[in-house]
């Protein structure tokens, strides 16, 4: 099958899995298997790369403005080396506390998250974890009390928020799906939590995109299909921003019921397939 082709189906299902608490890296891995898509190129770092760089595109497109405001209100902390009681002082710095976990442990634990669950026999694994995020994204619904907005949150929610996303390396965990859990835990309303999880997404993505270029720039002359990489870039970066503005507009009136249940379903029927081969 044309190589394009693939390209634009996994950019997509990287765009929306990415944003949508599904799990992106759980679908990368397993959606190629059971289309029978085993190109190497489609599993390289090189198309992994352009395909964050595509959903690190659609959050900095849908968040600029607020970008700016916290790249300036954080300046701006330093400057006066206080808060003022601006909220978005405040927010830019719990972002920092944030990302601190993930990037500690993508950098220590990179290569085994990278090719431990990609084995042949290890791909139940991925079901198997699709579940358990399912379950603790199950019981976030039950418990938390959905009390609080996004101007309310403090320093431990987004040590605990920071500290959940590092496990969102196991694929299947997803990040939206346990920083937006870990939010539900700690009180906050779901649209708060979710905003706050794409907000600090965009360092996490950027860093992960950026430390993995080195193996873009360092793949033997020739090994890269530059149509493909644009064109699953491209399809990410608008699936992306589609799902994005979907999901903060969902979560407003509704739980995250059908994409528990989406999970649930995935993991076993990918299960069942992978079992019968």
């Amino acid at each position: 099958m044309d190589l394009v082709f693939q390209a634009i189906v996994i950019g997509i299902v990287q765009g929306l899995t990415e944003f949508l608490p599904v799990s992106s890296s759980a679908h990368l891995i397993l959606v190629p298997q059971l289309l029978g898509w085993n190109d190497a190129f489609i599993n390289s770092a090189s198309f992994d790369v352009m395909l964050h760089m595509g959903t690190l595109l659609a959050l900095v497109v849908y968040f600029w403005r607020d970008l700016l405001d916290l790249i300036a209100a954080g300046f701006a902390s330093i400057r006066d080396r206080s808060l003022a009681g601006d909220p978005n002082r405040k927010l830019a710095w719990l972002l920092v506390i944030s990302v601190i976990p993930a990037a500690l442990l993508g950098v220590l634990g990179e290569s085994f998250f990278d090719n431990y669950f990609r084995e042949p026999d290890r791909l139940i694994y991925v079901c198997g974890i699709l579940i358990i995020g399912a379950i603790i994204l199950f019981i976030a619904e039950r418990v938390g009390t959905r009390a609080r907005a996004l101007d309310q949150a403090n320093t431990t929610d987004a040590a605990v928020i920071g500290v959940a996303q590092a496990f969102a390396l196991f694929p299947g965990i997803s990040r939206s799906g346990i920083t937006l859990a870990a939010g539900l835990f700690r009180g906050l309303k779901r649209d708060s939590a979710a905003r706050f999880a794409f907000l600090m997404g965009i360092p996490v993505i950027a860093g992960a995109g950026f430390w993995k270029t080195r193996e873009l720039i360092s793949a033997p002359p020739g090994s890269a299909d530059y149509a493909a990489l644009a064109a699953g870039f491209i399809a990410a970066a608008i699936a992306g921003f589609l799902a994005i503005r979907f999901m903060l507009s969902f979560l407003k009136v509704h739980s995250t019921g059908i994409f528990i249940a989406w999970r649930i379903g995935f993991a076993l029927v990918s299960a069942a397939i992978l079992l019968s081969r």
